[in-house]
């Protein structure tokens, strides 16, 4: 394959855009502070709140929860879309045929999702990428407001559609409330027995709990994830198509304007979301936790439009650029770094490593997330100083473009 050709689907290091790389690093840090709960939680009580925490574990847990939760898993989507743009762009200016590369490199990404899911963790968002990821190729040659008018729309019905849910849960006919909480009784009892499983099981035990509960759980919640993820791909790569990120500083009014915007429509939806509640009995407040889900999720995406906003503005100062610049080479070997996060909570939590489930605080955990994300910040410099990608970028990238691209960089030394 002549070199053009294998260019488009992976950008060259010279190519990259660096405030990309800084802000998947930060979100990646910010993913892997929610995804921890659940390691040492089963899924089961995702969307019931904080759980019982006390004191600094309940106001880490709170902190988290009003400023990290459905934040940055955003983040992430939208760079995921931006992404997307910029390959699709560099494809079309090379004239260059890009859809079949495309289709392989999610292809690959499903395969990365489904050896999480039976090896590391329920609770996979790879996968469910990669399908969300077939909806972009439709979308290959729009652009304009189209992209942001049909992610917004994609994201915010299901939101508002699971918001109707929950106010039938909780001012609905007395038998609809009932069934409702019949079954959310149902899945805590679920999770509990699954508790028990990741806190003490063997390897085998536990992955066969995993894939359980991957079926009965995220499965079924991708139908409804899968259109708000093509929403925010799609809204990510209508602001890399629009120019804004290859020059903050020739649109630092824009970033102004959009980060005011986030903020003043993103903050009220999470205080209404907090003040539904923070914790939920699941037999009984089912209807309240759905509803302050969903006010959760409605304010998420334009506060993680806020973020990105102002850090774009922040790389504009030295500080900032300096800040972002240090997270970059970790933003650069997000899969690898993101897959590993999983290795390391399952061999913390589950049964087959310190079987620590159920043990760890919230202020405990964001802790582990801090050290653990500052010793993957490290390793990337040490790492992308003497390889060209990280290890399983590398192979994402030679699998997309079906030949072995350089790894060690010349003249490096280990």
């Amino acid at each position: 394959m002549p070199p053009a050709a294998a260019s488009t689907v992976s950008l060259p290091e010279h190519e990259r855009i660096g405030l990309m790389d800084g802000l998947r690093g930060i979100a990646l840090a910010g993913v892997f502070a929610i995804n921890i709960d659940f390691f040492n939680r089963p899924l089961h009580a995702m969307g019931m709140g904080i759980g019982d925490a006390e004191g600094l574990d309940r106001a880490a847990a709170v902190l988290a929860l009003v400023l990290v939760q459905g934040k940055f898993w955003v983040m992430f989507s939208l760079l995921f879309g931006m992404g997307f743009a910029v390959m699709a762009r560099r494809a079309a200016a090379a004239g260059r045929p890009f859809a079949g590369r495309f289709l392989r490199r999610i292809a690959l990404l499903a395969l990365f999702g489904a050896m999480h899911i039976a090896l590391f963790w329920a609770g996979d968002i790879l996968l469910t990428y990669a399908l969300a990821a077939l909806g972009l190729v439709v979308f290959l040659r729009v652009r304009g407001a189209a992209l942001w008018v049909v992610g917004g729309l994609l994201y915010v019905v299901p939101a508002l559609l699971w918001m109707l849910v929950g106010a039938g849960m909780h001012f609905g006919p007395p038998a609809f409330r009932e069934a409702a909480g019949a079954e959310f009784g149902r899945l805590a009892a679920e999770g509990d027995t699954a508790a028990v499983v990741y806190a003490t099981g063997d390897f085998a035990a536990v992955a066969a709990q995993r894939v359980s509960d991957y079926v009965s759980m995220s499965l079924p919640n991708s139908v409804f994830l899968l259109p708000t993820v093509l929403g925010v791909f799609l809204i990510g790569s209508w602001l890399l198509h629009a120019g804004r990120l290859d020059d903050v500083a020739a649109h630092r009014g824009f970033f102004i304007r959009l980060a005011v915007a986030g903020v003043a429509l993103g903050a009220p939806l999470v205080g209404l979301s907090v003040a539904l509640g923070v914790d939920f009995e699941p037999a009984t407040e089912a209807g309240r936790a759905t509803l302050a889900a969903s006010a959760m999720m409605l304010g998420s995406l334009p506060l993680a439009l806020g973020y990105v906003s102002l850090l774009a503005l922040l790389s504009l100062t030295s500080r900032g650029a300096r800040a972002l610049a240090l997270v970059a080479p970790a933003g650069r070997m997000a899969l690898t770094h993101y897959l590993t996060q999983s290795v390391v909570a399952s061999l913390v939590f589950y049964g087959y490593g310190l079987g620590l489930a159920g043990e760890v605080g919230r202020a405990a955990q964001l802790a582990l997330v801090a050290a653990v994300f500052a010793l993957q910040v490290a390793f990337s410099h040490w790492w992308l100083a003497r390889f060209h990608y990280g290890p399983l970028e590398w192979l994402w990238r030679a699998g997309t473009n079906l030949e072995r691209p350089p790894f060690r960089r010349i003249g490096a030394h280990a």
